[in-house]
């Protein structure tokens, strides 16, 4: 009898020490720029993006695999003229429970305007939005915007009720609109829920339990989005075993190191590019010709060869304008830019600053150390037309507060942008209309009508074909006016551990148009 129970015991241990592995927790650990901004209105970065597509839901998402959109908190939409309306699920609820009606999505969109930050401007020609019944939401814009379905993949829906329960200190009925409170906590209906948050060490997210499509058991049970960590710290904890995904910012070597050591490369094209910015309000840049001279000098091919990880894979290929190829609008393929230093030459003989009384600083982002390569790139090949520059190392917090007036900013700025929405009204309207300057993403101040012009048609025209032709123009509008040297298509590199999985940077059948969104947690799988 003795011998049975230890029998017994034994295959008990063994049934609960098999149950216990099958049951174990897994955990997603990646790394990202700081700041982990939180707050649904003014989230506008790589990392809130990555926060804001897991933890909350959009009345609509991109496709994957090819260009459009689906409903998603919406089962469709119908448009009339300048009205939209959506009809919502009437499944979904809050991770606090409550459910989510069509009065949420018009408080996410009100506190989104209210606040006027983070990517409010999308939403700039939304003149009215109302909820028609509980299921039923529809936006008046003052004007056509061909763009707005797309602009709807960035407006996280809040749950009104919690944020309402949380309100901080402030004037009028809404006090903060809740901004003391969502910059630490969730009020989303997500796929993972926000266990602690700190922008800029790391945030930690858990599986949500009750999200209306289910989170697939593969899935990472706790993610850790860790801010701001070194190269060689995400090296070291890769090859231990203890992070599973770096952020894009890796330099080629150490991409090419970890994949020789069994890690794998995860790639994200089509979506962004690598600018370098001119301030085209003071010298030597107010003037078009010195503008189009540096645009000559830059050496496109020896930037792409910067970031070579190896014979396949690069962080970024040859750009032919402001549009990465393969985006509606982009000029073709084989139209990519090149070094011309004869032709730079003849445009600074045209400038009215002698190349010996032109001074400015090469700023590059201190969060981004491969920037400073670029940086001294730019540095040599301005040496060739005898333009001596400084390069200047720039945390991302005075950068972006400098930009706000045009006399603070840097004569030469570096900037990875994205399309926000896969449109490229969000990748060009923000960077180059005269309303938009001053913001991270247009330290060239341009004031050009013509571009203007261009962009408003842009957004008016509905014909995708006729809007491709709009963007065209505008590329070699400017192409011709230089405000910005469009040094690549940025392809973001990330090195993984082979433990993780990652459909949607490993297939393009899979992959979405739609900067951050293949970081979809509950689309990734733990191998373990």
């Amino acid at each position: 009898m003795k011998n049975s129970f230890k029998l017994l015991s034994a295959a008990l241990i063994a049934t609960a020490s098999l149950y216990g592995y099958a049951q174990a927790e897994t955990v997603l650990r990646l790394d990202e720029s700081p700041v982990g901004e939180l707050d649904p209105a003014k989230a506008s970065d790589y990392a809130d993006s990555i926060l804001m597509f897991n933890v909350y839901d959009a009345l609509v998402i991109p496709k994957q695999g090819q260009p459009g959109y689906d409903p998603y908190l919406a089962t469709g939409w119908e448009i009339d003229g300048t009205a939209y309306t959506f009809k919502l699920r009437d499944d979904i609820k809050f991770q606090s429970g409550n459910p989510l009606t069509a009065d949420d999505v018009v408080f996410s969109l009100e506190r989104m305007k209210a606040l006027g930050a983070g990517l409010s401007y999308l939403f700039t020609k939304v003149e009215k939005v109302e909820a028609i019944d509980a299921t039923t939401v529809k936006f008046t814009l003052a004007e056509q915007d061909a763009p707005f379905i797309s602009a709807l993949t960035r407006l996280p829906i809040v749950d009104k009720k919690l944020v309402l329960e949380n309100l901080g200190d402030g004037e009028g009925d809404m006090k903060d609109w809740g901004q003391a409170y969502l910059s630490g906590h969730a009020a989303g209906s997500g796929a993972y829920k926000v266990v602690s948050h700190n922008p800029q060490e790391e945030t930690v997210m858990a599986k949500n339990a009750g999200y209306f499509l289910g989170v697939p058991p593969k899935a990472p049970d706790t993610v850790r989005l860790r801010y701001g960590l070194e190269a060689a710290t995400v090296r070291t904890l890769i090859s231990q075993g203890q992070h599973e995904i770096s952020s894009q910012w890796l330099p080629p070597e150490v991409l090419k190191s970890l994949a020789a050591s069994g890690a794998q490369l995860l790639t994200e094209r089509g979506t962004s590019g690598f600018y370098v910015k001119m301030n085209t309000t003071k010298a030597p840049f107010d003037d078009v010709e010195c503008r189009l001279a540096v645009s000559y000098a830059f050496d496109y091919n020896a930037a792409v060869k910067i970031v070579a990880v190896n014979d396949t894979i690069s962080q970024g290929s040859a750009a032919t304008g402001p549009i990465p190829v393969g985006m509606m609008g982009a000029l073709p393929a084989d139209q990519t830019l090149a070094q011309d230093l004869d032709k730079a030459k003849e445009h600074l003989a045209k400038c009215k600053y002698k190349p010996e009384d032109i001074k400015m600083d090469i700023s590059w982002i201190g969060e981004v150390p491969l920037e400073e390569r670029f940086a001294l790139l730019m540095q040599a090949n301005f040496s060739q037309l005898g333009i001596k520059a400084n390069v200047k190392k720039m945390p991302w917090a005075l950068f972006s507060e400098q930009v706000t007036k045009a006399e603070n900013t840097p004569e030469i700025s570096q900037v990875f942008v994205n399309t926000m929405t896969g449109d490229p009204d969000t990748l060009l309207y923000s960077m180059y209309h005269s309303t938009a300057a001053g913001t991270w993403m247009s330290p060239e101040h341009l004031k050009d009508p013509e571009v203007d012009a261009l962009l408003d048609k842009g957004r008016e025209t509905t014909d995708e074909a006729e809007r491709a032709k709009i963007y065209q123009e505008l590329g070699l509008k400017l192409k011709s006016i230089a405000p910005s040297i469009y040094g690549q298509d940025q392809i973001s590199v990330f090195a993984a551990s082979p433990k993780v999985s990652v459909p949607a940077l490993t297939d393009p059948t899979k992959a979405f148009p739609l900067a951050a969104f293949g970081f979809t947690f509950r689309l990734m799988e733990m191998n373990e």
